[in-house]
């Protein structure tokens, strides 16, 4: 693989950047304060804007390591920061990562999610050199294994009391897609 860090990517509604040091507000309130958006996380629900703060402190200092992988979400028609999304785990040896993700509640249903995930797919895919990319979700939280099928992941199968999040030991949902099957879906390779 060849890393390259957070790079901006652009959809056609979105653009996914580096966070900064003045989002702390904008994450506290558009997704990290809100128990209904943090039911199924690993991370608990942020209790002030510093809680977040120190969040945005982390993903800053990850930003110098080549392979850290932290998107702020932004809709491009009103400016507004309202989601991540990341590479939660990286395995060298097998070319494969991991991404994790989440959107304020205000923004779900529109399937901008699905359109992020979708940029991320391209550029870990035809820029870094990744082999394979699989996203988890609980299974009670099925509309985050819908992003993952709107965005080209396959179910590979379910672990049994497999995760942990908020929810206390849950059984998770994997999906994954391949280099070669994110080609073969008429995506043109360029390496």
């Amino acid at each position: 693989m060849k890393h390259k860090g957070t790079v901006a990517l652009e959809t056609e509604r979105l653009i996914l950047r580096k966070f900064n040091a003045y989002d702390a507000e904008a994450v506290f309130r558009n997704w990290a304060s809100d128990d209904a958006v943090t039911k199924f996380l690993t991370w608990p629900t942020h209790k002030t804007v510093d809680h977040s703060a120190g969040y945005l402190e982390f993903c800053l200092n990850s930003y110098n390591d080549a392979d850290s992988y932290q998107w702020g979400i932004v809709l491009k028609e009103t400016g507004e920061l309202f989601g991540n999304i990341s590479v939660v785990k990286i395995n060298e040896d097998l070319e494969a990562v991991e991404l994790g993700y989440v959107i304020g509640r205000k923004y779900w249903g529109n399937g901008y999610m699905a359109e992020a995930v979708k940029s991320v797919i391209a550029f870990l895919f035809e820029e870094v050199g990744v082999n394979r990319i699989a996203a988890r979700h609980d299974t009670n939280n099925p509309n985050s294994g819908r992003v993952m099928q709107k965005a080209g992941m396959k179910y590979e199968g379910t672990y049994r009391q497999g995760d942990r999040n908020n929810q206390g030991i849950v059984d998770c949902a994997v999906y994954s897609i391949l280099k070669r099957e994110y080609y073969n879906n008429g995506n043109t390779e360029n390496t």
